[in-house]
């Protein structure tokens, strides 16, 4: 095997491979080793004919196709393997020349995994964020404890005010029409919540059991649906019953009933616990955040189209997965939102490429500072895993973890060790 190298443009690659006429030949007898069963000669059982009459019969060109796929699969990767090429998607492949008794030749145009050029990435200067938890944030967690268990009980008189739980018929009409997904029976709308749009919750206050109303609307310009953006509609509405939420009081008894604390400053002293350390994760997050995006902004990269379209691609069958769990697939949901693909795709674009940059740059700091993992970060890493999904037998998971996600744990610990590097490194600055 012969291999010409030529660099045709940043990213893109053309490599001209000869492969000797011998070994060609060999792959025309696999070709027909494969395919002699598909003709019908003359005087022969199918399946036993020679190459030779077939070929006569058929054509020179007739095994062509599969020998070339035969050689290309046996030289490609050596040939991309000799030139430390890493491609990013299929190659073009073009025939140079073929025939029986020749070598044949073969070019395969590829588009190569980019060059990252790194600027600074230590001693980067960020800024220092913190969360402090104050007392408001902790009482705004009892009030949540509160409505949890509130009680709900039916207004035996009175009419509907802020707080309350109107249970309501409704439909909704735009110049005349009703339209889709407008109506509702028996729905419990908690007055005062925002819950449904413009000052539709005002207009019921003052409303009796079985009083009707006109409720006049105004669809927000981004609502999602071409249908409805900004267009005045109405809705008739009938309140079928009203209810009250009865909050328990912030006491001993409840923190009793609502945790193993037996004192409701235990649990408000629980509760700012848990919440400082969410604050110090978030916190940390954000810091690993901002010194990547300031690594990425000093490198350069010339980001292939076709990783950044693959990018999408996946962004895309994710999100078809997460709407599928919730019963729903892509075109319902474009059709809800007045979007379609093309537009989706674009608005992916940016976070695709952020993702990508990042990654590129991770994977080139890990290199040049020499990062390796070692078979027991690997472990420890499958067995955190493990843990999280709650599996029994750990050690189980593990091992099947390092077999078929190994590839991607070595990058997952990889990537949080150059992290690492990236914070113990920086400045923070307030």
């Amino acid at each position: 095997m012969n291999i010409k190298f030529e660099k045709v443009e940043k990213n893109t690659v053309k490599l001209e491979v000869t492969v000797e006429a011998e070994k060609f030949n060999e792959a025309l007898k696999k070709a027909y080793e494969k395919n002699k069963s598909k003709y019908n000669i003359p005087g022969f059982r199918k399946g036993k004919a020679p190459m030779n009459l077939i070929t006569k019969m058929y054509g020179e060109g007739v095994f062509y196709e599969d020998a070339i796929n035969i050689c290309i699969e046996d030289t490609y990767p050596k040939a991309l393997e000799e030139h430390d090429i890493h491609p990013v998607d299929y190659p073009e492949i073009d025939i140079v020349e073929i025939g029986s008794g020749k070598d044949l030749v073969y070019t395969a145009k590829v588009v190569t995994m980019p060059e990252v050029e790194l600027g600074e990435y230590k001693g980067l200067e960020v800024k220092k964020v913190e969360y402090p938890v104050t007392d408001e944030d902790v009482m705004e967690q009892l009030k949540s404890i509160q409505e949890r268990n509130a009680r709900i009980e039916t207004k035996a008189e009175g009419t509907v005010e802020n707080g309350d739980i109107a249970v309501i018929d409704f439909k909704g009409y735009i110049d005349g029409v009703a339209f889709e997904g407008g109506e509702g029976k028996n729905f419990s709308l908690e007055i005062g919540s925002k819950s449904f749009i413009d000052n539709f919750e005002e207009q019921l206050i003052g409303a009796a059991v079985g009083e009707k109303r006109e409720v006049k609307v105004t669809f927000p310009e981004e609502y999602g649906r071409e249908d409805l953006n900004g267009k005045a509609a109405v809705f008739e509405v009938t309140v079928n019953e009203i209810k009250v939420k009865e909050l328990p009081a912030l006491d001993d008894e409840l923190a009793k009933d609502v945790s193993e604390f037996d004192t409701l400053e235990e649990l408000k002293n629980d509760i700012k616990t848990k919440m400082e350390k969410a604050n110090e994760e978030k916190a940390k997050r954000e810091l690993e955040e901002e010194v990547i995006l300031a690594a990425c902004d000093n490198a350069k990269i010339d980001i292939p189209e076709v990783m950044i379209d693959k990018e999408i691609d996946g962004m895309l069958k994710d999100m078809e997965a997460r709407l599928k769990y919730q019963g729903l697939d892509l075109e319902t949901y474009y059709q809800y939102t007045g979007s379609n693909e093309t537009k989706m795709r674009e608005f992916m674009r940016e976070s695709a490429v952020k993702k990508i940059k990042s990654d590129l740059v991770l994977a080139e700091i890990a290199k040049v500072e020499k990062i390796e993992v070692t078979e027991e970060e690997l472990k420890a890493k499958a067995e955190e895993i493990a843990k999280q999904y709650g599996q029994e037998d750990i050690e189980k998971t593990v091992d099947f973890l390092l077999k078929v996600q190994g590839q991607y744990l070595k990058i997952d610990v990889t990537n949080e060790k150059v992290i690492k590097l990236l914070v113990d490194n920086c400045k923070t600055v307030a």
